[in-house]
């Protein structure tokens, strides 16, 4: 479980993370799907995924638009069951939403009436197992000095920049203490400078929490540099293309490593790149098929 306000910073590089530590998350031949009650019809999203992540992963998810990623990690915490197969967190079945899980989304869903410290604190105050005010206050501030907001505290999400406001979508993740952090192309709304800095950023919080990361990206460069593994899924109805090992050392935005001028960065990225232009021409002939077929 994050301790939030830990100090541990020395954080091994990993070489290959698919080998370390026990499994987390599994999920074992699932398929999920939407109904569409209009058209009597159904639309599946994934299918027959099968994936392990053991605990303390950093993976990173990649594929299409529409080839069901958010479902995927939908899945894991809880919001939408599966039609078929099972996803499992430390062994137990995923019922539901829970306290191990915590998502952070694109659009940083703020409370726009609240200020920042009441935001992060929403994430606790209805918690079944009620958190005392004391250590309700101590988290929160240790949530907010860990992603750079102390002094914050009291302005309101329209005073913020876009990273700030999104800053403040992990503290609200953190506080809980979950073991399993969920990002749903957190950095996609924010300029690349900022993208930049806060992936940096995202990479020092997590060698100070030592959590469990799944995160999506349409980012090829964002995956290798935060990715311990990346999974490349297919065009819908969504399968596992192929898993990546990113075998690249820690920290990744340290200025003595300058990992993306590594020749096996480079290699790592043309190999994806390849992977999801296949998938993304093949997106495209199937939708040419889709509409001639409607046509005659």
């Amino acid at each position: 479980m994050v301790h939030v306000g830990s100090h541990e910073t020395d954080r091994p590089a990993k070489e290959h993370a698919s080998t370390v530590g026990s499994t987390l998350i599994e999920a074992a031949e699932v398929s999920a799907g939407y109904d569409n009650k209009r058209e009597r019809t159904r639309l599946i999203a994934l299918r027959d995924i099968s994936l392990k992540v053991t605990q303390g992963e950093f993976l990173a998810i990649v594929g299409p638009s529409g080839c069901g990623k958010t479902t995927l990690i939908n899945l894991i915490a809880g919001f939408v069951k599966p039609i078929s197969g099972v996803v499992k967190v430390r062994g137990v079945e995923v019922d539901g939403p829970g306290a191990d899980r915590a998502m952070v989304f694109q659009d940083y869903a703020l409370l726009p009436w609240r200020t920042v410290e009441r935001n992060v604190e929403f994430a606790i105050e209805n918690r079944r197992g009620h958190v005392p005010k004391p250590e309700r206050r101590r988290r929160i501030a240790s949530a907010l000095s860990l992603v750079g907001l102390a002094g914050f505290e009291k302005s309101y999400p329209h005073e913020l920049s876009g990273g700030m406001r999104q800053r403040v979508g992990i503290a609200r993740a953190l506080v809980g203490e979950p073991e399993i952090l969920l990002m749903d192309e957190p950095f996609g709304a924010v300029d690349a400078m900022t993208r930049e800095a806060m992936q940096a950023e995202l990479e020092r919080i997590i060698a100070e929490t030592r959590q469990t990361v799944v995160f999506i990206t349409h980012s090829i460069d964002e995956a290798i540099t935060l990715g311990d593994r990346i999974v490349v899924v297919s065009n819908r109805p969504g399968t596992i293309r192929e898993i990546i090992d990113v075998d690249l050392p820690r920290p990744r935005f340290d200025e003595r490593s300058d990992s993306k001028r590594s020749a096996r960065f480079g290699e790592i990225r043309s190999h994806l790149w390849k992977l999801l232009s296949d998938e993304a021409l093949g997106a495209k002939w199937e939708s040419v098929a889709q509409r001639e077929g409607e046509t005659t």
